[in-house]
């Protein structure tokens, strides 16, 4: 489990298929420490496995399925990527429940500053759209965010500048694809009020 409170930015050293797997590689210097292999790692939201530790990098094997229903796929050597090491059970917890299963992708449509924050407008399917509310949590990229408006074909949450300079999101450009996972805790009455919406 994770928080979506982005530890460091990595950088990608390495992206090489291998068969059915894709082997991809991260610089990560402040990361590492305290990281063994089998432990997971959240690389842009998607909780991935450590197949290798060698600081200051860290290694995983990706599968095609993950490449498909994330954008791990479009990185290439030179990536910027957040991380996140799973949350220890002494931990002081921020952020919000965040498990590392994206449930899709989304693309950027506006990234529009508004005086020392950004206003980042998200495109997404209606099957993400319906489990985001107002107010509520939505991970992008892996970066726990509050959301601020949800419409017909798009959602939109505010960056601050600490978020700007300390993930990804700050170099956010339209037409980008981004991770995208909802609230754990709305899927879940989502799916009890569905049912009882089918029972009535």
């Amino acid at each position: 489990m994770f928080t979506g409170i982005v530890e460091s930015v990595g950088r990608v050293i390495e992206c090489t298929p291998r068969g059915e797997l894709t082997r991809i590689a991260v610089e990560a210097p402040t990361v590492t420490e305290g990281v063994a292999v089998g432990d997971s790692v959240a690389v842009n939201g998607a909780c991935l496995t450590v197949v290798e530790v060698t600081p200051p990098t860290l290694a995983f094997e990706v599968v095609k399925e993950s490449l498909d229903v994330t954008s791990l796929g479009d990185l290439s050597v030179g990536c910027p990527v957040n991380l996140e090491r799973a949350l220890r059970a002494d931990a002081r917890f921020d952020g919000h429940i965040v498990q590392g299963h994206v449930d899709g992708t989304g693309v950027v449509r506006d990234f529009e500053r508004r005086g020392d924050d950004v206003r980042l407008a998200v495109a997404c399917g209606a099957v993400i759209l319906d489990q985001l509310v107002p107010k509520g949590s939505v991970a992008i990229d892996g970066v726990s965010l509050t959301v601020v408006g949800v419409g017909a074909e798009s959602f939109d949450v505010a960056l601050i500048p600490h978020t700007l300079a300390a993930t990804t999101l700050g170099d956010s450009r339209p037409g980008e694809r981004v991770n995208i996972e909802a609230d754990v805790l709305g899927k879940y009455v989502k799916r009890y009020l569905d049912r009882m919406a089918i029972g009535g």
